[in-house]
């Protein structure tokens, strides 16, 4: 079930979300090899996409190995000018696809006039999505994040569709369609019913969908029963790079993979605590690796244990030591539980 976004066509449905402060190389390097066939970095706004040149923006927002491709690039900002020359400058970085966030709903974001905010003023969003699209070549595919909304209102409705057809006659080559709105932040469940129905209005135009997908099975579960033609999986992500092959075993037809025992678990942790360490240094390093570390936890049989013992590691000499206490023996492992909602995702 290949994913077409515009001359691209990616193996795979399933795709690695931006994630605001998680989903940088190392995060995206996992994914990829448990089967995430497309990735986006961490969203940058359009100003700093510009102007920082300092040597740890670029080894964290510009830096992309080799086998990170195909790799969206997302900006979020509020002047459609910036977001031209920001655009350009995430393709010279080596960015295959350029996405803009129309959905980020955290405070900051819609003070500032970005993310979800531009779903309430569609001639602006589609300047922007316009100047984007003009400004970069034609071979680099550009897609759209956003909520189905700002709020429930029939006006918020009828705003999200006008941007969803004009991004789409702009030459928008993908939308990305979380099932909340920008009022419900992380709250509530993610309606799916509206990603059914944009696919339905939209038939030929390819849709992803966002929101609660926690495992693998919520995965093949919006695909089936949405149609749309892909799933960009954020939080579920964080911690559980398993989530991605386990999906595409359940797609291919194969029986629900058992969680991953505590050596492989080990294994895997100690692969992102080496890139992380790589790309970062040591000191920098552990405290973007502890956020992940206490997701890699629900993992464990002894969750609550190994979590709160993660949260207090201060160097990678200390997560070692903690690997070699908690996963040092092949005990089963289990599925994580799903989660309380945190305002990390993007949109």
């Amino acid at each position: 079930m290949p994913l077409r976004i515009g001359p691209l066509t990616i193996d795979s449905p399933l795709a690695q979300a931006a994630l605001s402060g998680y989903s940088d190389g190392p995060m995206r390097l996992l994914a990829r090899r448990f089967g995430a066939k497309y990735a986006l970095a961490e969203v940058l706004i359009d100003r700093f996409a510009v102007e920082s040149q300092s040597t740890n923006f670029i080894r964290r927002h510009l830096q992309i190995a080799d086998e990170d491709h195909p790799i969206g690039g997302q900006l979020m900002g509020t002047d459609p000018a910036q977001f031209q020359f920001a655009a350009q400058r995430l393709v010279q970085a080596g960015f295959d696809i350029i996405d803009i966030n129309f959905g980020c709903p955290v405070k900051s974001a819609i003070g500032g006039c970005r993310g979800g905010y531009h779903l309430g003023q569609p001639e602006a969003a589609l300047e922007i999505v316009s100047r984007v699209r003009d400004s970069v070549p034609a071979h680099i595919p550009v897609t759209v994040k956003m909520r189905r909304g700002i709020d429930d209102t029939a006006e918020s409705r009828d705003r999200t569709l006008t941007i969803l057809q004009g991004a789409f006659n702009r030459g928008v080559a993908a939308v990305t369609l979380h099932g909340r709105t920008v009022e419900q932040k992380y709250v509530g469940p993610s309606r799916w019913s509206f990603l059914r129905e944009a696919k339905v209005r939209f038939p030929q135009h390819t849709i992803l969908g966002s929101g609660d997908l926690f495992t693998a099975d919520d995965c093949v579960r919006m695909l089936s029963e949405t149609g749309v033609d892909g799933v960009s999986i954020a939080r579920g992500a964080i911690g559980n790079p398993w989530i991605f092959s386990c999906a595409q075993a359940l797609l291919n037809g194969e029986t629900h993979p058992a969680p991953p025992g505590l050596l492989e678990q080990g294994e895997v942790i100690r692969k992102h605590v080496q890139l992380a360490h790589e790309t970062y240094g040591d000191a920098a390093c552990v405290p973007r690796l502890r956020k992940h570390l206490v997701k890699y936890a629900r993992l464990h049989p002894n969750h609550a244990e190994v979590r709160n013992t993660f949260a207090m590691a201060g160097s990678v000499s200390d997560i070692e030591l903690l690997l070699m206490k908690f996963y040092n023996d092949d005990r089963a492992g289990v599925w994580p539980v799903q989660e309380s909602a945190m305002s990390c995702e993007n949109g």
